[in-house]
């Protein structure tokens, strides 16, 4: 079996070779290509530059702008904000594809936070009533309050700004060579049960003139893991923050999780 860093030096080969081949003139149009997404692994993904005329146009640079919102808008609708374009502008909030209600909790007072513990921790205690326990007995008498504080913690990703986040960590650097950050651990929850997972994260990308802080690619795994998630999803999110934020010239992530 490849390591990540095999896979990810693999993977970014093709872009590198896709690329250059996009480069050449019309009168080279008959060589064969090659296809840059002709290898696949399991919970991978690689934000490439598409052919033209689909072409990703280059956003303008803004503090606010780290992550993307799904196009369509279906699955990760907006509160207020902007007509849909089918481009995957950065939401207004700067959250990075943020759910229904992501906003809502982001700006939510600290008595609003207390009434949403309160429904949280009543909704445990049904449960517990369910499934034949007595909520009132010494063992978990305070279990709805603990879990109801427990799932805020474990999805505080939803109440991180992916500005924040990377906090101005982009710099200017001439250095052309991949930049590989393995064995970040993560810890999330699927959102099929509800329950944890864990597992091992690999982010490598090639600079375009900017580098970003090493620290802030596991952040930016972090913030993405603490929140409901599957695999597919959690590394395209990673690989598109890295490449909203400093336009490298190709991005890969690998992840293993159990």
């Amino acid at each position: 079996m490849s390591s990540h860093g095999e896979l990810l030096s693999c993977k970014l080969r093709q872009v590198e070779a896709h690329r250059a081949i996009e480069s050449q003139s019309p009168n080279d149009a008959d060589i064969p290509r090659t296809d840059a997404n002709s290898v696949e692994s399991a919970n991978s993904e690689i934000d490439l530059p598409q052919s033209v005329p689909h072409v990703r146009p280059l956003w303008p640079h803004v503090r606010e702008g780290y992550g993307f919102r799904l196009p369509s808008g279906v699955s990760t609708p907006l509160s207020g904000g902007g007509t849909d374009t089918g481009s995957p502008l950065p939401d207004p909030n700067g959250l990075g594809w943020p759910a229904k209600s992501t906003v809502t909790r982001l700006n939510a007072t600290p008595q609003e936070r207390a009434a949403c513990e309160k429904r949280m921790a009543s909704a445990v205690r049904t449960i517990l009533e369910c499934i034949g326990e007595d909520p009132d007995r010494e063992g978990l008498l305070r279990t709805p309050e603990r879990y109801a504080q427990a799932i805020l913690w474990m999805t505080r990703g939803y109440e991180e700004r992916l500005a924040d986040v990377i906090n101005d960590a982009v710099f200017a650097e001439d250095h052309d060579e991949m930049v590989l950050v393995r064995d970040i651990d993560i810890s999330s929850l699927c959102e099929h049960h509800l329950v944890p997972f864990t597992g091992k994260v690999a982010i490598a990308y090639i600079p375009n003139q900017l580098v970003l802080g090493l620290s802030k690619l596991a952040r930016i795994a972090e913030t993405f893991s603490r929140r409901l998630q599957v695999q597919e999803r959690l590394t395209k999110q990673i690989a598109i923050a890295v490449q909203e934020a400093i336009k490298p010239r190709g991005v890969a992530v690998v992840m293993e999780a159990t």
